[in-house]
């Protein structure tokens, strides 16, 4: 906890931060942006300052088996009617929910397995072969994503015997814009997260080839902004998200060894580096945004791909967002969230997760993939990811190595 004593630097106490408030509120100058920001800090200085009063023995550990319970509930039984708003993000919910029991270290048994194969398999479009967000919907980029990326998580290798690569290849090639770059479904947007779904899923089923990524890693570079973050599309805002998908999906492309040899690296590193405040300790995905506990991979996930490229050891500091993530990041009874006065939820639960694995594991890149070395023990440890498509490090190869 030494480290947070010099980030404090700039406030003393929660005391002072609120009188800077007050004094603001005042200011007719003063913006919902300016204000909102200072209150975040104060909430988030509020949970640091518990902390250092109780001493090492008070610094919050991940509440592993809450959250596990948390994630096991919703696995196991229906979902109340409230979420028939993600009616349309099934196999995304899988993905979040079986990744987020892995991470934490739980077994997928053999019902489960089945469970999240049958379930993934009702959510493919018979007319393309790729995946929808439910049954009977039309296939989508990101759904056949995250369907592919649950199936990995839960090692449900014979579901995949039944999805048709041919008849995906095509599909995606049909999604495939003259530009290189790639639309989320049938008339839909093209963007860089459509680029980067693609490229995971033709990497993982092994369908890549030439005529596939024409013109992509230009398209995609052409979406750097002139901070230095990636937009969904050229001429857009920077966002973390984007940015992750643009990075990850030219690291499939080529070694992120070479990543500066397309885009503009110190730009992004100076980016990517902005985007973690000095109080908090958490990430934004813009500029004058909030901090939110998701960014902690979407942002935070940039770190093993920019210090591969640019040999520094660390680009974020790892410690200071670990602190974010158990201190801020924790709901109470259980599960993982935005940030203090959220709930959590299985999006937040899942990513928070990753970002809490990328503070705990540096990653080398050798012979054409991430290797995870292990910087932290502690009883919050997660498993190691890979940085690319944000499952347990052996899954993706191991799902990848079928077709090879």
């Amino acid at each position: 906890m030494g480290q947070h004593t010099a980030n404090f630097e700039a406030l003393s106490s929660v005391a002072e931060l609120n009188d800077r408030i007050d004094t603001l509120r005042l200011q007719e100058s003063v913006s919902q942006t300016v204000e909102s920001q200072m209150e975040v800090e104060m909430e988030v200085l509020k949970l640091y300052e518990e902390v250092l009063k109780a001493g090492p023995e008070g610094y919050p550990a991940l509440n592993r088996k809450r959250t596990s319970k948390y994630v096991e509930t919703f696995l196991t039984r229906p979902l109340p009617p409230p979420f028939v708003q993600l009616e349309a993000s099934q196999t995304w919910v899988v993905y979040w929910l079986v990744n987020s029991k892995v991470l934490l270290g739980g077994e997928v048994s053999e019902e489960l397995r089945e469970a999240v194969g049958q379930k993934i398999l009702e959510c493919v479009d018979p007319r393309s072969g790729a995946l929808g967000g439910g049954s009977g919907q039309i296939a989508h980029m990101a759904s056949t994503y995250a369907g592919l990326l649950a199936l990995a998580a839960a090692e449900s290798y014979k579901a995949l015997e039944h999805l048709d690569r041919t008849r995906i290849y095509h599909w995606l090639l049909s999604m495939k814009q003259p530009d290189g770059s790639f639309i989320m479904h049938n008339n839909g947007e093209a963007d860089t997260r459509a680029v980067y779904c693609a490229l995971c899923i033709a990497q993982l089923l092994n369908i890549m080839d030439e005529k596939l990524v024409e013109n992509t890693a230009e398209w995609i570079a052409s979406c750097q902004t002139y901070e230095g973050g990636f937009s969904g599309a050229p001429g857009d805002e920077a966002h973390g998200g984007y940015t992750f998908c643009a990075v990850a999906a030219l690291s499939i492309l080529d070694s992120p060894e070479s990543l500066g040899s397309v885009i503009d690296l110190d730009n992004l590193v100076s980016w990517t580096v902005q985007r973690q405040y000095g109080i908090e300790g958490g990430l934004s995905g813009r500029t004058n945004k909030l901090v939110d506990g998701c960014y902690s991979h979407w942002v935070g996930g940039l770190s093993p791909f920019l210090e591969v490229a640019t040999g520094r050891k660390e680009v974020l500091d790892r410690t200071h967002l670990q602190n974010y993530i158990l201190c801020c990041c924790q709901d109470d009874p259980a599960g993982l969230r935005d940030k203090p006065g959220t709930r959590a939820d299985f999006y937040h639960t899942n990513y928070v997760l990753c970002g809490l694995s990328m503070t705990q594991h540096y990653q080398n890149y050798k012979d054409g993939k991430f290797v995870a070395d292990q910087i932290a023990s502690t009883s919050s440890l997660v498993e190691p990811i890979d940085p690319i498509y944000g499952v347990r490090s052996d899954l993706a190869l191991k799902l990848a190595q079928l077709y090879r």
